[in-house]
């Protein structure tokens, strides 16, 4: 299983990821967390933010994801991924892909901006969402409207989900 968890800057991706991460620590299975900035990151920032660039980025992601999946190892992707053509992708490919879209306001991401993405990149950077589009996505295993709920409520209704699919493959 891949569960991708994506929506624009400041939606909460690297959060529910940490909460999922550890909560699969304290069942003793096996995920990894594939985060989009920790990639970048690993790759010494050679990708600007561009879309081909952040193409390029995600098709990094998309191939660690599968080569974890392929070994066992459930892949938490927290990842802006703002071009459906990709997630259609990416559902394609993996053997049991579950895309979690953390729905957020742009407006009140712009207010919050805990990262300060917003504040220190207009204008220098192309941002999801302002510069370049981001693409609804159309098929979701779940949507989180995370301006309407806390975390926990959130993390607990990708629990269940989760819990769900595991009862249905048994």
């Amino acid at each position: 299983m891949v569960i991708w968890l994506l929506g624009i800057s400041g939606a909460g991706k690297s959060t529910l990821g940490q909460m999922l991460k550890q909560h699969y620590d304290s069942k003793l299975v096996q995920s990894f967390i594939l985060d989009g900035d920790i990639v970048r990151s690993f790759f010494d920032n050679d990708l600007g933010y561009g879309a081909d660039e952040r193409r390029q980025n995600i098709k990094r992601i998309l191939l660690a994801a599968y080569v974890l999946e392929q070994n066992g190892v459930i892949p938490i992707v927290c990842n802006i991924s703002p071009f459906e053509d990709l997630r259609q992708f990416a559902r394609e490919k993996f053997d049991d892909y579950v895309q979690i879209y953390l729905q957020k306001s742009l407006t009140i991401a712009q207010q919050n901006d805990v990262k300060n993405i917003y504040k220190d990149n207009v204008n220098k950077t192309p941002i999801s969402g302002i510069d370049l589009i981001f693409d609804d996505p159309i098929l979701n295993e779940l949507v989180i409207q995370v301006d309407r709920e806390s975390v926990d409520v959130s993390f607990a209704r990708i629990k269940l989900l989760l819990m769900g699919k595991n009862h249905s493959e048994d």
